[in-house]
Order: structure tokens, then sequence, then C-alpha cells
């Protein structure tokens, strides 16, 4: 029994100064947890000071834009669809709003109402004013109205292009056959003038040889021994 024990408490003096360290240990790990968290809590507060960009308004920007577009979409499709007096309407409710507050906004649906064909009061070439007057200052704009204004204002210059091609062509197609038209009545009227003077020297002719016929019985009639006979 006694060499028992004094293995016991021969393992028990061995053991205690084991465990000096571990304290020691203890304490080290307590100060590197709470320096993470002090860390933690720096990192905390410079995330907060700076504010990192979040996804979020990106995507209330976007459907933003999408709603923005859907109503000009509907708007020109009533536009389109609907009677001349409801085209009439809606034409001038888009005046009385730019007249009123005259906002980018605004001014790009009344641009738009103006470019689209297909109602008494389409005016092209205002709509392109309105629209270039959008294009020099773009930052007024959401990304979708910058995007749709410069669509809208280059197919509008495509088709006042188009417009100004074709009326060159029809003048040139008038001049054309007017030039033609006047130089087949130049050659008709020199082919009567030449037809008149023809009959002239006819007629003239004619007058001659008449005189010549006359001349000639009065010659006969006039020679000697005919009244004898």
């Amino acid at each position: 029994m006694l060499p028992e024990r004094t293995e016991v408490l021969l393992r028990n003096r061995t053991a205690a100064p084991r465990g000096r360290p571990c304290a020691r240990r203890g304490a080290t790990g307590g100060a590197l947890a709470a320096a993470a968290v002090l860390i933690g809590a720096g990192c905390s507060s410079l995330g907060l000071g700076q504010r990192a960009p979040t996804p979020s308004p990106v995507i209330k920007t976007a459907s933003a834009g999408s709603t923005v577009l859907g109503e000009y979409l509907l708007l020109l499709q009533k536009l389109v669809q609907g009677t001349p007096s409801e085209q009439a309407e809606i034409v001038a409710k888009a005046q009385r709003d730019y007249d009123v507050a005259p906002t980018p906004s605004r001014e790009l649906k009344l641009a738009l109402i103006l470019g689209t064909p297909g109602h008494p009061v389409a005016d092209l070439a205002r709509a392109q004013g309105l629209l270039r007057e959008l294009m020099a200052n773009p930052e007024m704009l959401l990304p979708v109205e910058r995007a749709l204004t410069f669509l809208e204002l280059s197919l509008i210059d495509d088709h006042l292009t188009l417009e100004a091609e074709n009326r060159r062509l029809q003048n040139d197609a008038v001049r054309a056959d007017q030039q033609r038209m006047a130089n087949a009545n130049h050659r008709l009227q020199a082919e009567l003038d030449e037809n008149a003077r023809l009959r002239r020297e006819l007629e003239e002719a004619r007058a001659k040889l008449d005189a010549i016929a006359n001349i000639e019985r009065s010659l006969n009639e006039r020679k000697p021994g005919s009244t004898g006979r």
C-alpha cells in the first residue's frame, strides 16, 4: 500500500506545476478573445462609418425605370388606338402639363406624343426640337428616359431625312416632267409654226399661179384677129 500512496503523491506533485502554464494559457486565450472582440467592434464601426453600398438601390432604380417605361408605352398605345377625340385630349393634356411645369419628363412625354404618327396633331419637326433639347442635358433624365430619348430622336431624324429625300426626288421628277412637257410643247409649237409657214407659202404660190393664169387669159383675149374670126 505504501508504494501506491507514494506514487499518488508523486503524481500530484508533478501535476501541480503543469497547472500553472495552463492558467497562463487560459489568460492568454482570454486576452486574445478580448482583442478579437475589440477588432470586430472596430471593424463594425468602420463599416458603419463608410456605409458600404448595397444592391438594393440598384434594384429600386431598375424597377423605377421599368415602371416609367411602361407608363410611356401605355400612353403611346392609348394615343395610337384612341379615337380622334381621345387623341386630341391626350395631346392637349400633355401640352397643358408641359406649359404648367416644363420638367424633362413632361417634355419627353410631349415629344413622344408629337413624334408618334397617326393623329392629326403629330408634329415630327417640333418633337425633334424637344428631343434635341433633352439630349443637350441628359443628366436630367432617368437612364431609361435617356435611352428612350436617344432612340426616338434617331427614328425621327431618319424619318425626316427620308421625307426630305422623297420631297427632293418628287420635286426633281416634277421638274423633269415639266421640262419634258416644255420641250414637247416647244417642238409642237415649232411644227405648228412650220406648218403655218408652209401654208402661207403655198397660198402665196397659188396666188402667183392664179395671177399668171389671169395674165395669160388677158393676153390671149387681146391677140389680133381673134375678133374678126
